[in-house]
């Protein structure tokens, strides 16, 4: 298992097309630098894609997610963004993490 310590997400949309190096490129000019053992988060413009960029201390993993319906809740404001792993499991199916409470519950309006 590839351990993940912080999971960052990228607020700027990104092309799609965008491979692993490009967007490596990416997170070193919105973080700084690729730490070992934390995820990068981006998505496209219309928020229906994601691509994740993991730096697990030896080599950097890709993973892709896409959304048939609907779109991810991505913020506006801002460069990046910090995620708990509870927000980041609710972000990746498509649920708005941003309504999410202490013990990991979903507020509805």
């Amino acid at each position: 298992m590839i351990r993940i310590e912080h999971i960052w997400l990228g607020v700027e949309p990104v092309d799609m097309r965008s491979g692993m190096d490009r967007l490596l490129m990416q997170v070193v000019a919105v973080f700084g630098r690729a730490q070992p053992h934390h995820a990068y988060l981006f998505a496209n413009r219309r928020g229906t894609r994601m691509k994740v960029l993991i730096h697990d201390g030896f080599g950097v993993w890709m993973a892709v997610r896409r959304l048939h319906q609907g779109q991810f809740a991505w913020p506006t404001l801002g460069s990046h963004v910090t995620l708990s792993v509870e927000q980041a499991r609710a972000l990746v199916v498509g649920l708005p993490w941003q309504r999410m409470n202490a013990d990991g519950s979903l507020s509805v309006l």
